[in-house]
């Protein structure tokens, strides 16, 4: 089912209707030299003359500047080639199957051994070029049979990415694991009750935690059309699982009061060998306000008060007491929680979000927290952090965020010990429509660039 109205439609939300190449962007500061790769953010664009049904459908487009010696080279945006995308195909074939490449790949974009994934919760990820050509589907092989989240997660101590794909059929849900350079090495079924909408999920240095909360695939909804056919079920409960990533032991579970949580900030084990995870949260009223919005509500003032909902929170997992803990670490509203990359599943100092036209950043070990504010009728994006090269400081880096306005958008870099300061602005050609996710892929020194 597609519709011609709703808030992803219009404002800061409305898609662009084709693609274009700039050079030589105009460049406002100094771009640290170092700052040497590409940042490609994704995020869900409508085809002219085939809107979408909901925000998370739409398809996707990656936005993309390079970098080089001080210099901003080029800006462009590419849709990926799906089999949506290019044949319309549909997702769900007719004898009842999925087709895993019908999907609009618009979540995200990440580097992985030597590619660079675009990926959607519902299929298989897409290889993009560095120069944003789509060089077709991955499955590893032939081994990944599920789709692969959107948000996979590094091991800094090993290189591996750790992902999972969940089902609305059995099986539900799926633990995968990539080996450094990219092959598929490990996959294993979890024991669930049915299929959820589990966007993120947590690793630790020796563990993986999993959100089983209680947003389930709807039948009946499917049947009609709905491009989204998920529902708030206060029945289904909500726990959070830890699995020993080894394969040792069983997931052991942990209720917790029932909220949905699209995106984790971090995770990691304390002294005392608890699980601490670090997350948006969202309580039941404050997610059927946002999933209401985002489905179908183009009115700006509810739009607004819907975004003002999600809240930063902890919980502790005590294997000892088999007892979960949880409390807010902060009142204000946020979401896209990033931190620094090498310290996933770590202890870790600082996390930066987005709320409204600001970026925040906190220090969740002394509980302070700083805002940078932009002016103006802006949309701010998630902010990436890249560490300087020889950092000593867990926030020794930049803030890659692209702040658009209605005409026109930036990258712009910030330094991310003290947000007040913008180390540089790259102007890019026209504006970029509010998006999700996306990565600082810096140069391989060992590949020749063209």
């Amino acid at each position: 089912m597609t519709q011609d109205t709703g808030m992803w439609l219009d404002g800061h939300y409305a898609p662009v209707p084709d693609e274009i190449e700039a050079l030589g962007l105009p460049v406002t500061g100094t771009l640290p030299p170092e700052l040497t790769g590409r940042y490609f953010r994704n995020g869900p664009n409508p085809a002219p003359g085939r809107p979408s049904g909901h925000w998370f459908t739409g398809a996707g487009m990656i936005h993309g500047v390079r970098l080089r010696a001080g210099r901003a080279e080029w800006y462009r945006n590419r849709w990926v080639r799906t089999r949506e995308f290019t044949e319309d195909a549909p997702f769900l074939r007719d004898d009842g199957t999925l087709d895993l490449v019908a999907v609009p790949a618009n979540t995200h974009v990440v580097p992985h051994g030597d590619r660079i994934l675009a990926l959607v919760e519902v299929g298989l990820p897409h290889e993009i070029t560095p120069e944003l050509g789509t060089a077709g589907p991955v499955d590893f092989g032939g081994r990944l049979a599920t789709a692969m989240t959107a948000h996979p997660k590094r091991d800094p101590a090993t290189g591996e990415l750790l992902f999972f794909g969940y089902g609305v059929l059995p099986p539900h849900l799926t633990y995968h694991r990539l080996s450094a350079d990219g092959r598929l090495v490990e996959s294993r079924e979890i024991e669930v009750p049915a299929g959820t909408m589990m966007h993120d999920f947590a690793i630790t240095e020796n563990h993986v935690v999993w959100l089983d909360l209680p947003v389930v695939f709807d039948l009946e909804l499917a049947t009609r059309g709905v491009s989204m056919p998920f529902r708030w079920d206060d029945a289904y409960g909500a726990r959070l699982g830890v699995m020993p990533r080894d394969a040792a032991g069983d997931v052991r579970w942990f209720d917790i009061d029932p909220c949905y949580v699209f995106h984790v900030g971090n995770a990691h084990e304390d002294a005392a060998g608890r699980i601490v995870l670090d997350a948006v949260r969202y309580t039941p009223g404050d997610f059927a306000a946002t999933w209401k919005m985002i489905g179908g509500s183009a009115d700006p003032a509810r739009e607004a008060a819907a975004l003002d909902r999600a809240r930063l929170h902890r919980w502790t997992l005590d294997p000892a007491s088999g007892k979960a803990a949880g409390e807010p670490l902060d009142d204000r509203s946020v979401e896209f929680p990033t931190h620094d990359d090498d310290r996933t599943g770590l202890p870790s100092r600082f996390l930066y979000t987005v709320s409204g036209n600001a970026i925040v950043k906190y220090d969740v070990r002394d509980g302070s927290s700083s805002a940078r504010e932009f002016e103006g009728d802006v949309s701010v994006g998630e902010a990436v952090f890249v560490p300087a090269e020889g950092a000593r400081a867990e926030d020794e880096g930049w803030l890659l965020s692209i702040v658009s306005a209605p005409s026109e958008a930036d990258l712009v870099v910030m330094d991310a010990t003290d947000l007040s300061r913008t180390t540089a602005s790259v102007r890019l050609p026209r504006r970029v429509p509010a998006g999700f996710h996306g990565s600082w892929i810096p140069d391989d020194p060992d590949v020749p660039d063209a």
